[in-house]
């Protein structure tokens, strides 16, 4: 019997060990890599709940979520896209939850299963040093000056990309593909996600961002870059990025405890720390706000619906498979 007794131990302490695990969290996020970690490791000391984390760009996140449709491991999605949200809650793959701290986030980033965890604008992020006249708007990166000077994040790589090139059709409509054009003639790169679109802009191999994610941009400018962050006189699409849960999660409780947190005062602080724009408007931010950015109108259920058309043509266009 005796040497039976730590057998048991040794089975009792796995068991727990394995319960531990089963209660962890499983979040799929795009998004700033700090942030996710800093709501993670705040979540776990106030409620215990470990987080487990897959950080990548919205198209890998949202085809990893479709690779696993048949065996699902995500309890919580954050994306960089309204559209993916929009799309899973079609699809009914959501569960609806309304968390008491989304009082304060506008109606147009909130719905019946899914809530902005805070909000981007897209840019136009400038090389101070670049050589180059200071840009006030969108055309004004299709003129000689800025002649193979200029990435754009691909739209299909990049969530917030997708939603600029998607609001400025629906805006301006035949407008918007002769600027486009305008650009293809004047050798704007299409630079694969927000990240590869950036960095040559920052080490100046390139003078500007068409359609940065703003965050970012003004992080760097806080670090002392060479960066300066545009809001475009025209107007520019103020992009919500979507936090859901999956209905298929096992730990639905503490899913919605993590809406819950990511929108508490301590949470949204977190947020207004990366330079987003927190989704409650009562959160201070380190940076312009909705209402003072000029923003290009929301778009309705049909004009989103045209999405895969449009990123089609768009391709099309800059000659890319």
């Amino acid at each position: 019997m005796m040497k039976i007794k730590p057998l048991i131990g040794a089975l009792a302490f796995g068991a727990l060990l394995a319960a531990g695990q089963a209660q962890a969290l499983t979040v799929y996020t795009a998004g700033p890599a700090g942030l996710i970690k800093q709501l993670a490791d705040d979540f776990k000391k106030q409620t215990g709940v470990s987080v487990d984390v897959f950080q990548a760009d919205t198209g890998k996140v949202m085809a990893r979520l479709e690779a696993e449709a048949s065996n699902p491991k995500a309890d919580v999605v954050i994306s960089a896209s309204w559209d993916s949200a929009l799309d899973l809650h079609k699809r009914g793959w959501l569960l609806a939850y309304a968390s008491p701290n989304a009082a304060k986030v506008p109606a147009e980033y909130k719905g019946p299963s899914y809530v902005a965890q805070g909000l981007s604008a897209l840019a136009i992020a400038w090389n101070t040093k670049s050589g180059t006249p200071r840009p006030a708007d969108w055309a004004d990166l299709a003129k000689p000056e800025f002649k193979g000077l200029v990435n754009m994040p691909d739209p299909a790589q990049s969530g917030t990309a997708l939603e600029l090139l998607s609001g400025l059709q629906s805006a301006r409509g035949a407008d918007a593909w002769r600027l486009f054009a305008d650009l293809k003639r004047n050798d704007m790169a299409i630079a694969g996600a927000n990240a590869q679109a950036m960095n040559p802009v920052l080490q100046g191999a390139k003078a500007a961002v068409f359609g940065a994610v703003d965050y970012v941009a003004l992080e760097n400018q806080a670090k002392g870059e060479s960066i300066e962050v545009i809001f475009p006189a025209s107007g520019t699409v103020i992009a919500g990025r979507p936090m859901m849960i999956l209905k298929s999660s096992r730990q639905q409780q503490d899913a919605k405890r993590f809406i819950d947190f990511v929108l508490s005062d301590a949470g949204q602080a977190r947020v207004a720390a990366t330079y987003l724009i927190p989704a409650r408007q009562d959160v201070q931010a380190k940076r312009p706000v909705i209402k003072d950015i000029k923003a290009l109108p929301m778009e309705n259920e049909a004009q989103r619906a045209g999405r895969q058309a449009l990123l089609e043509r768009f391709t099309t266009l800059f000659g890319r498979k």
